[in-house]
């Protein structure tokens, strides 16, 4: 039987164990627990790990919307070379191989994961049959975000993955957080938390490495460029040479300092440059390393695995010392700086604040999320929030036109002509020839949707399918599914699958060999 829980006073009397109990039932009733996988498949490596995400509801009229309030990594499988063919495309076989070892080494089953998110990362986006990677996982897309991301979300992943981020929040200060992989390295510039500058640039681990047979025959366009401007030969006989390898190691690392320092760019780390250059409108307060490079540069792996990481990270240590003088902190994870999956939760909205001229467009499934950080509170601006728009899309490696969902709180008084304004935005960054061939969704957390809708597609003649929704609260990554209508009528179901990272149980000063260089008294 419900318990009344406005009726305070009939506790007074109540015992621990009743208290104890009671407490329970609340918790039983408002609380749910997901387990979940992340899959990380990037070019040089992939690893996957099972998590247990516990979430506790709060009930908002019609809406029930869960939030994150404990996750727990179950089990991380092993760090595998991604298999790659004869050809360059990626061993999809050998793959789905070992993922199954994984779910069989972990105790799961398939029936067994609720939800989960498959990132494919770097070179891996590249192959031809990157498309049969996400078939892998085909039978599950209604629990599975899957997702490949380009060097900008990269970036962003890495950033949250490491715990990078929330040191930055907690720590209340910016850091330049680097991840190092197999061959890119990404940059974020985070303030207090918020991601406001990424880069990345051909630098990795693997540009040099051997093959089964131990010959030195993996030479990416990057080391040739090297190579090239140091008047090194790139046979296998050649790379088979330590000094050679070190060689180019040296000059690679030249080229990840400058990123780091800002030093202007020579002609080979302007070559190098996978998008435009790191924007530094603050300076770092201290430096973060991830990626498997990161693994040396801490002090954490010693063997070689067939490739120049330890060498390249020998080299970035010497250049730290001679050329850096910010702090270096070691964050929570390394090589693993990957999502543990998603969570989902659901949320009805009120069919009064829903503008869906054509039903037919659900249900529809993983809609990225484009959210405005933007203030709107005020006068509103239609160049500068459609500005904002296309730098938050950017951000997530996400072109206007695609099929995605615009995520805002609307702030002040809803008058038409701050609504006018807001829809001319829209209009501006989605559909600025005024057509799209993909449908847009709008995901409002106020009580605007059908007016836009209407200003959109009435006032403003967007040609386009157009789907406006109040009630919902959305951030950057996440990923929504938006079902069809419900009994009672006027009723939508929405499941937001927001991407989790490891919990930030803490972090690490650096240890040798830079253990001199860490500093860390944040509380």
């Amino acid at each position: 039987m419900p318990h009344d829980l406005d009726f305070d006073h009939e506790h007074e009397q109540m015992g621990e164990a009743d208290r104890a109990a009671l407490a329970q039932l609340i918790w039983e009733q408002d609380t749910i627990t997901l387990r979940t996988v992340g899959i990380d498949i990037g070019s040089s490596t992939s690893h996957l790990l099972f998590a247990q995400v516990t979430l506790r509801r709060f009930a908002e009229g019609l809406s029930s919307r869960f939030v994150v309030v404990g996750r727990q990594v179950l089990w991380r499988s092993p760090i595998m070379l991604t298999p790659f063919l004869s050809d360059g495309s990626i061993d999809a076989h050998e793959l789905r191989h070992f993922i199954r070892h994984a779910y069989h080494d972990a105790g799961f089953a398939r029936s067994d994961i609720d939800t989960g998110a498959v990132i494919l990362t770097g070179e891996a986006i590249k192959r031809k049959n990157a498309r049969l990677v996400d078939e892998i996982f085909a039978q599950e897309s209604g629990k599975f975000v899957c997702a490949t991301a380009g060097h900008k979300l990269e970036s962003v992943l890495a950033a949250h993955g490491s715990g990078a981020a929330a040191l930055s929040r907690r720590r209340g200060e910016c850091v330049l957080h680097v991840d190092i992989g197999g061959g890119t390295t990404k940059l974020a510039l985070v303030d207090k938390g918020e991601i406001v500058s990424v880069a990345a640039f051909a630098v990795g681990g693997r540009l040099l490495a051997q093959d089964a047979g131990g010959a030195w025959t993996r030479c990416d366009d990057s080391a040739r460029m090297v190579a090239e401007q140091l008047g090194i030969d790139v046979s296998p006989a050649s790379l088979a040479r330590a000094p050679v390898r070190l060689a180019i190691a040296r000059r690679v690392a030249q080229v990840v300092i400058d990123q780091i320092t800002g030093t202007p760019l020579d002609a080979l780390g302007r070559a190098l440059q996978l998008t435009p250059p790191l924007e530094r409108g603050v300076q770092p307060d201290f430096i973060t390393f991830s990626g498997g490079v990161a693994e040396y540069i801490f002090g954490r792996e010693h063997a070689s695995h067939g490739d120049i990481a330890e060498s390249l990270a020998r080299e970035i240590v010497a250049q730290i010392r001679a050329r850096v003088a910010l702090p270096i902190v070691e964050p929570m994870e390394r090589i693993r700086a990957t999502v543990i999956g998603a969570s989902q939760f659901t949320v009805q909205v009120s069919g009064k604040t829903i503008y869906l001229p054509d039903p037919g467009l659900l249900p529809i499934h993983n809609l990225p999320v484009v959210h405005l950080g933007a203030d709107i509170s005020g006068r509103i601006d239609p160049q500068q929030v459609a500005a904002a728009l296309r730098d938050s899309a950017a951000m997530l490696d996400l072109a206007p036109a695609a099929r995605l969902a615009i995520a805002f709180t609307w702030q002040g008084e809803p008058e038409h002509s701050r609504l006018f304004a807001m829809a001319s935005a829209i209009m501006l960054f989605a559909a600025p020839a005024g057509k799209r061939n993909e449908p847009l969704f709008l995901m409002i957390d106020g009580d605007v949707a059908a007016s836009l809708g209407r200003i959109l597609h009435q006032e403003l003649q967007l040609d386009g399918s157009l789907v406006s929704l109040d009630g919902v609260t959305l951030r950057a990554l996440d990923f929504v599914d938006v079902g069809a209508m419900l009994d009672p009528p006027g009723v939508l179901p929405v499941v937001i699958k927001s991407l989790l990272f490891p919990a930030d149980s803490g972090h690490h000063a650096a240890q040798p060999p830079l253990a001199d260089q860490a500093s860390d008294d944040a509380p």
